[in-house]
């Protein structure tokens, strides 16, 4: 069985947005279960844990040492990565992580990174394992290098592809090659009619989602305009709209969320 929870589903804002005190954000703010954490995931087979991005600020708290295989991210924004900072000056032996070729990094993260070890950045097509589960890094469009991942458990296959505007070509024409994909979790992160930048409108899913044919398509870094408009609006069949610690469960006979 493959498991991917998803930790956080909200764009750099989250939900609660600060200042606003519109329906959505005070509702949020009474029930933070309704509210949008940053976007990250966790993965879990066979008894292993993978971290999906570090922008939870409670890293140290959720997760003892040893209990994860590493963290694996997608690009280093810092609302991706924000809660690596306070971890890497734990006392831990070395947690790995796996990252996109991009020296800047975050700040000094690359430079001081105390207890996490940086390991050789990952690169577009390259399949690697980490015990029995294959990991495909894929190019996607951002503001600076940025990797989605397709996990391969099995016959069971799940892509998780955030902060993107649309697939470079290259990871487009890969994606089509492949058998049908249990789960896309994609970048969703503006209503329908925006000119978003870096980062999906409705448009570019639904187009994705009409030509992949995946069996689920997850949507997350969901921003608070497209929050707010998923309260007034349905999404077609087979499209849903992701909330923090939704679970998509592949197993042999099964998948479910």
């Amino acid at each position: 069985m493959m498991r991917l929870t998803l930790l956080g589903t909200g764009a750099a804002g989250g939900m609660p947005l600060y200042g606003c005190d519109c329906h959505s954000c005070v509702q949020a703010e009474r029930e933070p279960a309704l509210g949008r954490a940053p976007c990250s995931a966790l993965l879990e087979w066979q008894g292993n844990r993978l971290l999906i991005d570090g922008g939870l600020m409670d890293l140290h708290r959720r997760f003892v040492p040893g209990s994860l295989e590493g963290i694996l991210l997608t690009h280093f924004h810092v609302d991706h990565v924000q809660g690596l900072f306070h971890l890497r000056w734990g006392r831990s032996a070395p947690i790995p992580v796996w990252c996109p070729d991009d020296s800047s990094g975050c700040a000094d993260l690359l430079k001081h990174p105390g207890c996490l070890d940086f390991q050789p950045p990952l690169q577009h097509g390259q399949e690697w394992q980490l015990g029995e589960l294959s990991i495909t890094p894929l190019d996607l469009v951002h503001s600076r290098p940025t990797l989605g991942y397709v996990f391969r458990l099995g016959e069971h296959r799940v892509a998780y592809l955030t902060d993107t505007l649309g697939l470079p070509e290259h990871s487009n024409r890969w994606l089509h090659a492949q058998p049908t994909l249990d789960a896309v979790v994609i970048d969703c992160s503006f209503p329908p009619g925006s000119q978003g930048r870096n980062h999906n409108a409705l448009e570019q899913v639904l187009e994705l989602h009409d030509s992949l044919r995946p069996k689920q398509m997850i949507l997350t870094h969901i921003g608070h305009d497209f929050h707010v408009w998923l309260q007034q609006h349905t999404l077609p069949n087979g499209v849903t709209a992701g909330w923090d610690n939704m679970e998509i469960v592949l197993a042999d006979e099964t998948a479910q969320s």
